[in-house]
C-alpha cells in the first residue's frame, strides 16, 4: 500500500561505540569552529566595504546549525525519528540557506548589492517549489530510514515508490540556476581578475595577488563541484554514500575555510581581528 510515512530516521554513520565517539567530537569540533570563525566575522566587519561577507558568514552559520546538532543528535545510533513536517522544514531551510550561499559567492565576485535581495528571493522560490514536489511522492510503509544525515532531495526520491522522473527533471532546473550559472559567472569574473594580475608590474604583487585568487577559487570549486556531483549526476551512476561524503565538504569545509580565507588573506579584516583580540 502506497502512503506518506509519518516519520523517518537517519542511517547511522557506523555502529562502532569507539568510532561513534571519535565522529562526534569530531563533527563537534568543526561545527565549534564554524561558527566561533563566522561570528568573529561578523563581529568585527562593521563597514559597507565588507557587507557581503558578513552575510556570507550568517548564512553559514545558519546552514550549518539547520544540519549539525541533528547529526550530532543520532551519531550514536539511536535512530531518534523525525515527523514528515521536521524532515520537510529541515530539507526546505538546507535548499534556501545553500542556494544564497551559492548566490552569495557569485555576488561577492561582482559586487553587486541589487543583485542579494533578487538572489535570496530566488533562492528562497526554488527551495520551496522544490521541497513541496518532493513530498508529493509517495512513499511505502509507516517508518522509513534515509540513507543519509540529512532529509536531502536525492535521498528522498530514493525512498519514493513511484517514478521520478519528472521530480529528476525539476532538480536538475533548479541545479542548474543555482550552480551552474554562479559558477560561470564567477569564472567569467576570474577572467577579468586574471588580466588584470597580469597588467600587474611589480613580481610580488602579481604573486600575492594570483595566491589570493587560487585560494578563493579552491573553495568555490570544493562548494560547487561537491554541489554539482551530489545534485547534477544521474541517481542511477551516484550512491548514497558518495551523497553523504560530498555532503560532508560542503556542510564542514567550506564553511571552515570562507573565515580563514576570506580574512586572513585581507589586510584590513585581519587587522580589525587583531585590533579586537588586543
Amino acid at each position: 500500500m502506497l502512503s506518506g510515512p509519518t516519520e523517518f530516521v537517519f542511517r547511522v554513520f557506523t555502529t562502532v561505540p569507539e568510532f561513534q565517539v571519535l565522529l562526534f567530537l569530531l563533527f563537534l569540533l568543526f561545527y565549534l569552529m564554524i561558527l566561533c570563525g563566522n561570528t568573529a566575522i561578523i563581529w568585527v566587519v562593521c563597514t559597507h566595504m565588507y557587507f557581503f561577507l558578513s552575510n556570507l558568514s550568517f548564512v553559514e552559520i545558519c546552514y550549518t546549525t539547520v544540519v549539525v546538532p541533528l547529526m550530532l543528535s543520532n551519531i550514536f545510533g539511536a535512530q531518534k525519528p523525525i515527523p514528515l513536517a521536521g524532515c520537510g522544514a529541515q530539507m526546505f531551510f538546507f535548499l534556501t540557506l545553500g542556494g544564497a550561499d551559492c548566490f552569495l559567492l557569485a555576488i561577492m565576485a561582482y559586487d553587486r548589492y541589487v543583485m542579494l535581495g533578487g538572489a535570496v528571493g530566488l533562492a528562497l522560490f526554488l527551495s520551496l517549489q522544490l521541497t513541496a514536489l518532493i513530498f508529493t511522492l509517495p512513499f511505502c510503509g509507516h517508518r522509513q530510514e534515509i540513507n543519509h544525515f540529512l532529509c536531502n532531495v536525492p535521498p528522498i526520491q530514493r525512498l519514493a515508490c513511484a517514478a521520478i522522473r519528472v521530480h529528476q527533471a525539476v532538480l536538475y532546473v533548479v541545479s542548474i540556476l543555482v550552480l551552474t550559472v554562479p559558477f560561470l559567472l564567477i569564472c567569467v569574473s576570474y577572467v577579468f581578475i586574471t588580466c588584470a594580475i597580469l597588467s600587474i608590474h611589480s613580481a610580488e604583487g602579481r604573486r600575492q595577488a594570483f595566491s589570493t585568487c587560487s585560494s578563493h577559487l579552491t573553495v568555490v570549486l570544493l562548494q560547487y563541484g561537491c554541489c554539482a556531483l551530489a545534485y547534477l549526476r544521474p541517481q542511477s551512476s551516484s550512491s548514497a554514500d558518495e551523497d553523504r561524503q560530498f555532503t560532508l565538504v560542503y556542510t564542514f569545509i567550506t564553511p571552515l575555510l570562507n573565515p580563514l580565507i576570506y580574512t586572513l588573506r585581507n589586510k584590513d579584516v585581519k587587522g580589525a581581528l587583531e585590533k579586537t583580540i588586543n
